[in-house]
């Protein structure tokens, strides 16, 4: 059967990029470090990107036998990546309510934004910023504000024990400090 006929769906967009599919009828939230690199990225895309893919499969085509022609076959198949990168981001950029965590400065509540230390049970302190589905960045401490931690840490304040259920039983959290950017 031909690739032509077979239907791509947003959920193999999400799972290709990583992302975790947004539950239906919620917000995309995002901070607005995280809108802006995701719309440069868009516009990257389609300004750049595409444009310059496009003239590669073009003059290869204009070459002749394009079954053994390696610039029209890899360059076609950079195009629908490039095209599906882009149906991703325009669905993510669609659905997305940016949040500025900066109108928090000088709470010591956690909400989306937020970056917070805290220790654990066996006094490991450990420090995260909550941010968007399509931020989180575990390595680098950023976390979705749908992760089990970020969901148990919202709206407690700065002292406050949370519970946090884990694989290997429950887990209490100590919030040692909530810091938000000034601006």
């Amino acid at each position: 059967m031909s690739k032509a006929f077979v239907k791509e769906t947003d959920h193999d967009d999400e799972e290709e990029f990583g992302a975790p599919p947004i539950p239906p009828g919620v917000k995309n939230y995002l901070t607005p470090e995280g809108h802006h690199r995701m719309k440069t990225e868009l516009l990257n895309l389609i300004d750049n990107e595409r444009p310059e893919v496009v003239k590669i499969v073009s003059w290869a085509a204009s070459n002749g036998d394009r079954s053994e022609n390696g610039d029209y076959i890899y360059g076609k198949r950079r195009l629908r990546e490039i095209d599906r990168r882009i149906r991703f981001l325009t669905k993510r950029l669609d659905l997305a309510e940016i949040v500025d965590p900066t109108v928090h400065f000088g709470s010591d509540q956690v909400f989306f934004g937020a970056i917070v230390e805290y220790e654990n049970q066996d006094g490991d302190v450990t420090s995260i910023r909550i941010v968007g589905v399509d931020e989180f960045d575990p390595l680098n401490g950023k976390i979705s504000w749908i992760a089990p931690v970020a969901r148990a840490l919202t709206k407690a304040r700065v002292g406050d024990t949370v519970s946090l259920k884990t694989p290997h039983g429950v887990d209490e959290l100590t919030i040692l400090d909530v810091q938000y950017p000034q601006s």
